[in-house]
């Protein structure tokens, strides 16, 4: 099958079929077979050659298909060995005969497997009227629309516009395209034709436009929404946007509303019509962007202690190079604060006329004033964020020039420093909420014995702390150092309220001596090895205390480290050098984007709660947390830019996609696409991928595209986000340059979906399908710690923690069994489900032979007719999940107060090893995944809910909607594997 022809329309994939394409015939015991599939030329059949049988075995009637299904989504592509190796895109199934048989094929391409899905489809609905029905319809309102503007274009009616006209207004339409190929499609259009001449009749301008303008993967998406036509009406939207886009409750006039706005033909306007350029518009909208736009605002709990943040922190603010001889400027100050970071470094040192000055010590870079340098924090301090500044105060100043700073800072930042002395009676840090508006000084101060206006404190200089360390080759021997001592204002001192710097010696020490208001820094080498070595210890200290870990002064080039290796210990402040663009820099301003880039994010509960243990060097799941599989699939770019200096190729870009994890280390993957050669403008990628992530909340996707070159890969674009701000369903993800700008009109076109993590096989074993037995379950087990009275409290735990994996088991596997039997993949949802099979539960007279009883909050099917036998193993399956369902819901409550009491109860007792019983003890991690399958009990009801009000399965009386005809382009079967064909 020729694969040079863009195909956007129905009857493409029909002459394509009727061409025919050699696809792969999967068969039980792993068998394969390649065979050449076409389609009759009078559209009454399918056939395949060569083949054992005759040929008329060897074919299978249109009229007698009741499915095509896509995906792996039968018993013979489930039970076969070679599951893992044949691609989901590539794969569909038809259901046909009176004994649901089926056949398995696997195209070559995605694109292939597309074309005859949506050409059966068509075939099934409208037989040998297919191409009539087409020709009546196809692309009426584009062409209609179209039609007018170039009308209106024409002003003096000659019937034909300049060709530099045209290019504009193709160019006005879609931004995205190159002039150039606008021209070239003008010309070569000419040339085949044999015309001379730049005039563009309107023929001319709506097939080009046509050619250029339609997206194949979203025309295959629209019709797999529009019940076979060319275009969605009001209802197709509203399944499209609930079952895909995850969108509740959607009406009639919300679809109505989406139509009025991204439609541009006014006959869709007014018919309630969305076509695939409307569609188009819609998908490329920021309705449909990735990133979740209820994180764009502050979305989080801002009264938490400040330790338990992650704070948006910047190193060497002043420079704008490299922070050995690079230049230091105030526009780093300007830069980082729009950005919203909420620390900022100043290094300062006595300067000339009595005016310190900023700049990096033992080094070539500039310097800038400091009086300066407060300027331009006073005006920019709250710019991004309202929520509390630090800034990190390097002193090395006399007590002349010291006297200067605190006068500087006084006088122009006034009221906004926090100088409040510290409650005592505290055991956290005040919270960001009850800071808004604040400056907080980070700094050293004169202990409360010191009586004087001076005394002396231990340097912080990290330059000359890191030479001191090197020349001594050990990292542990930091804390032995007594480092050199200087002279502090009191002053100066004085400033400092919460935000004390002291040195860290140990752990241990810490937890007895460290006040709350005490702050550590930490140099990156240091910070690692603790977070190697004692990832469990670092964890728990930053629960209380703030932990800053800058880069080492090693990193001449201003380098950055990576920011995950200690936020996944929970460290706060992180300083980064925001003038080094690059992966690490992408995860920091990706990661802040969470909280309505506030600078601030709040830390999971895990890294919060006192009585939780987490390990940051976890490569297993985490107790207490749900794990999620992020099922992503690439099917598309656009406008991919030539990489930034790539001479070489001229305009010629081989683009392929890098999807990323980045997390904890068990989190931790990639996976990339195959390269598209010679296509930056809509390369179709059709891959799917997918990730198991154990501790969600600290998980972050980066997609990056790629050139392909044998000299060296280059850089295109990325895109960063957290896993907490994914939009599930049909995406775009808006790509930017590697120093964070936003590169116009190309993006990533994605499908995101988000299961919980099912049974006990690994991601690639058949995903969700793959279900533990309760004889082959694993329990939480409990070691004995030989304290008699707590061992009994943890073994009355042990059954209520058994019962509660039950329930969450029993009921993960019910809704496997149903997804299968639906025909769907682990990725489907249950309103998904509902929706694929409510064809087969009405009667060839449009009347139900199943209802759902919603009156309950367990709705029920009820038989109104003879179900047919196939269809039985449905009903039964539906029944044996809404059965684990109710019992979870129905128990939850009373098991998760069993389990909480006996930890409740080990709590009580002070002589205990807190630290012994986390790691050893599992009950509040079981408990909280009981609650979290409790809620996700109820939203797999309230899907089950809107899906069966929005194909009209209702029982009348139940809810007030009236039943209507189903939508056939969901329909789905359940398959009976039957004798096969000839091969």
């Amino acid at each position: 099958m020729p694969t040079e022809k863009k195909i956007s329309s129905a009857s493409d994939c029909i002459n394509a079929m009727v061409e025919g394409s050699e696809l792969r015939k999967i068969r039980s015991n792993s068998r394969v077979y390649h065979r050449y599939f076409l389609l009759d030329a009078d559209m009454q059949s399918l056939r395949w050659e060569p083949s054992k049988k005759d040929s008329e075995k060897a074919k299978i009637d249109i009229k007698s298909i009741k499915e095509v299904r896509t995906g792996k989504n039968t018993d013979i592509f489930r039970s076969n060995g070679i599951y893992d190796q044949i691609s989901e895109d590539c794969a569909f199934s038809i259901i046909y005969g009176e004994n649901y048989e089926t056949l398995d094929l696997v195209a070559n391409s995605a694109d292939v497997a597309n074309i005859w899905v949506t050409g059966l489809r068509y075939l099934i609905s409208y037989g040998k009227h297919t191409l009539d029905m087409i020709g009546s319809t196809q692309d009426n309102m584009r062409t209609s629309w179209l039609s007018q503007m170039f009308s209106e274009s024409d002003v003096d009616n000659l019937g034909h516009i300049p060709l530099c006209n045209a290019v504009q207004f193709i160019k006005d339409l879609n931004p995205g395209l190159k002039t150039n190929k606008i021209e070239l499609k003008f010309k070569e259009l000419h040339r085949s034709r044999e015309k001379t001449g730049t005039e563009v009749t309107k023929e001319e301008f709506i097939e080009v436009f046509h050619e250029l303008c339609t997206r194949p993967e979203i025309y295959f998406l629209l019709v797999q929404f529009s019940s076979n036509k060319e275009f969605l009406d009001t209802k197709d939207l509203m399944m499209f946007l609930e079952a895909e886009q995850g969108m509740a409750q959607v009406t009639e006039e919300i679809s109505l509303e989406i139509i009025q706005k991204y439609e541009p033909a006014k006959e869709g306007q007014e018919k309630g019509c969305l076509s695939i350029d409307g569609f188009t518009n819609y998908l490329t909208s920021p309705d449909c962007h990735i990133f979740d736009p209820e994180h764009k605002k502050v979305c989080q709990d801002m009264k938490q202690p400040l330790s338990h943040y992650f704070i948006n922190s910047s190193h060497n603010t002043y420079l704008i190079e490299d922070q050995f001889r690079g230049p230091s400027d105030i526009t780093g100050y300007i830069r980082a604060l729009k950005m919203g970071c909420r620390s900022v470094e100043l290094d300062v040192w006595d300067g000339p006329d009595n005016e310190p000055v900023i700049y990096t010590g033992h080094t070539m870079t500039s310097q800038i004033v400091f009086r300066s340098v407060i300027d331009i924090i006073n005006k920019y301090a709250f710019f991004a964020s309202e929520y509390p500044l630090i800034l990190c105060l390097e002193n090395h100043c006399s007590i002349k020039q010291q006297k200067v700073m605190v006068q500087h800072m006084k006088k122009i930042l006034g009221d906004k420093l926090h100088t409040q002395s510290p409650n005592i009676e505290e055991t956290y840090l005040p919270s960001p909420e009850s800071l808004k508006g604040k400056i907080l000084i980070k700094a050293k101060k004169l202990s409360a014995s010191c009586s004087g206006l001076e005394g002396d404190v231990t340097d912080e200089d990290e330059g000359a702390e890191m030479s001191q360390r090197v020349a001594k080759e050990g990292v542990e021997q930091q804390n032995s150092m007594t480092g050199k001592r200087f002279q502090l204002c009191k002053d100066l001192s004085e400033l400092v309220s919460i935000c004390k710097s002291v040195q860290f010696k140990e752990f241990q020490v810490s937890f007895q001596l460290q006040k709350y208001w005490e702050v550590c820094s930490f140099n990156e080498v240091l910070a690692s090895k603790y977070a190697n070595e004692n990832p469990g210890d670092f964890v728990n200290y930053n629960k209380r205390f703030l932990a800053r870990v800058f880069p080492s002064p090693m990193r001449i080039d201003s380098s950055n480290m990576n920011p995950q290796d200690f936020w996944k210990c929970g460290c706060q402040i992180v300083a980064m050098n925001f003038q080094t663009p690059g992966l690490m820099m992408d995860l920091n301003i990706g990661w802040f984007r969470q909280n309505g880039n506030c600078g601030y994010v709040l830390r999971p509960a895990i890294m919060r709660e006192e009585v939780s243990f987490f390990s940051a060097n976890t490569k297993d799941t985490v107790p207490g947390v749900s794990p999620q599989l992020l099922h992503i699939k690439i099917i598309s770019g656009q406008n991919f830019p030539k990489p930034k200096g790539s001479g070489a190729k001229g305009d010629v870009v081989d683009p392929y996609v890098y999807v990323e994890i980045h997390g904890i280390p068990a989190d931790c993957a990639e996976q990339r696409t195959k390269t598209m050669h010679q296509n930056g403008d809509n390369p179709i990628f059709d891959e799917s991928f997918e990730f198991q992530i154990n501790l969600p909340e600290l998980a972050m996707v980066r997609f990056v595209v790629l050139d392909d070159d044998y000299i060296g890969d280059e850089f295109i674009g990325q895109y960063t986000i957290p896993f907490e701000c994914l939009q599930t369903g049909y995406r775009h993800v808006p790509l930017q340059s590697l120093t964070g700008e936003s590169l116009a009109h190309a993006s990533l076109f994605v499908h995101v979906a988000i299961t919980n993590r099912r049974g006990g096989g690994k991601p690639h074993k058949r995903g969700l399908s793959v279900r533990k037995g309760k004889k082959s379950r694993e329990y939480a087990s409990m070691r004995t710690l030989w304290i008699k009275t707590i061992d009994e409290v943890f073994k009355n735990a042990l059954q209520p923690i058994r019962d509660a994996t039950d329930l969450r088991e029993n009921m993960q596997n019910a809704v496997v069994s149903f997804k299968e039997l639906c025909g769907l993949s682990p990725v489907a949802n249950l309103m998904q489900c509902i929706l694929a099979v409510s064809m087969h539960l009405v009667g060839p007279d449009n009347t139900p032979l199943v209802v759902l009883n919603l009156s309950d909050q367990y709705p029920t099917m009820e038989l109104q007719g003879i179900v047919p036998e196939v269809l039985k193993k449905i009903v039964t399956a539906y029944e044996m999940m809404i059965h684990t369902i109710r019992t979870l819901v129905e128990n939850t409550d009373s098991l998760y107060e069993r389990i909480v009491q006996c930890q409740k109860a080990v709590n009580a007792w002070d002589e205990i090893d807190k630290a012994k019983c986390e790691k050893t003890k599992q009950e509040q991690g079981q408990a909280d995944l009981l609650k979290y399958a409790k809620n996700e009990a109820l939203e797999n009801l309230k899907q089950i809910h809107y899906a069966t009000l929005s194909c009209g399965l209702n029982k009348r009386g139940t809810e007030n909607a009236e039943i209507s005809k189903p939508r056939r382009s969901l329909e789905v079967i359940p398959e009976k594997a039957g004798d096969e064909n000839g091969e």
